[in-house]
C-alpha cells in the first residue's frame, strides 16, 4: 500500500485546521438560536359523568 507524501499530509493539515478555525469564527459571530416556546393551551379535561 502506497504511502502519503508528507506535502499531502501538509495539506491535509491545513485544510482541518482551517474549517476547524472557520468553524470556532462561525460559532461566535452568529447570533444564538432563540428556543421557539410553545402558546400557553389551556388544556381543560372533559369532565365525564359515568353513570353505571
Amino acid at each position: 500500500m502506497p504511502q502519503m507524501a508528507p506535502l499531502l499530509w501538509l495539506n491535509l493539515f491545513i485544510f482541518f485546521c482551517s474549517s476547524l478555525i472557520l468553524f470556532f469564527i462561525l460559532n461566535y459571530f452568529l447570533p444564538p438560536h432563540t428556543k421557539i416556546s410553545p402558546t400557553p393551551k389551556s388544556w381543560k379535561m372533559k369532565e365525564l359523568n359515568w353513570k353505571w
